[in-house]
């Protein structure tokens, strides 16, 4: 029985009014669950529209990375480990929460040591059709192919990778929703970006998602 209703009984059988308050505050409200903790605040330097190369971290030995900043407020910066592989990524959409992978657990801030503009481009699906070899963390590679339209359709290795690509606000990146499996501990699904440098050559662009324990790098080259 409800508060409310404990209360309207106990009114019309004439009970005291403290036993009516006091029988209440025993029902009490059970529906309520405990207040979550608010999730960590992530903040990172802002940049101007554009691309950037940035490092970050102990002066004495920066962590290189690079910035994609887009008008209407969405950012990606992903930091590289010393074999050039995302060691974090930094992601907000529009004028959304950063979010960091791997995930935050205490209130963070992340100034930039150093940041330099690099060219942009707006990057379409139909010029990057072809056939692709993504490069594993255990060494193998995974076939696959990106139609005109942005279909990704998984080739002939162990590791099959499919999915999609969509246009993005970012320069240099396209939107990427990915499904794998055969690939070790590469999530089922995910949903992440497409990056293209001039400078990942020989490199033809890198597929970047988050995973269980970090970011997923997969540095994909022309077959």
């Amino acid at each position: 029985m409800s508060r409310a209703m404990t209360s309207r009984f106990l009114s019309r059988t004439g009970a005291p009014l403290v036993l009516v308050s006091l029988l209440s505050a025993c029902f009490g409200n059970h529906d309520d669950a405990p207040a979550s903790p608010p999730a960590p605040v992530v903040k990172v330097t802002e940049l101007s529209a554009g691309a950037y190369a940035v490092s970050a971290g102990d002066a004495a030995d920066p962590t290189a990375g690079k910035y994609y900043a887009a008008a209407d407020g969405s950012r990606l910066l992903v930091l590289n480990n010393s074999a050039q592989r995302a060691s974090a990524t930094y992601r907000r959409d529009a004028n959304g929460a950063w979010l960091r992978s791997p995930e935050a657990k205490a209130d963070t801030a992340l100034d930039l040591l150093h940041s330099s503009a690099i060219p942009t481009k707006a990057l379409a699906t139909a010029p990057l059709a072809g056939s692709y070899a993504a490069r594993l963390d255990n060494g193998s590679a995974a076939l696959f192919s990106i139609g005109a339209g942005g279909e990704i359709t998984a080739g002939a290795s162990p590791c099959k990778l499919s999915g999609k690509l969509a246009t993005s606000s970012l320069p240099n990146a396209l939107k990427l929703s990915l499904a794998a499996s055969g690939c070790g501990d590469l999530a089922a699904q995910s949903e992440g970006l497409l990056v293209a440098d001039d400078d990942y050559a020989p490199a033809a662009f890198r597929l970047i998602t988050s995973g269980a324990g970090g970011p997923v790098d997969l540095w994909a080259y022309p077959e």
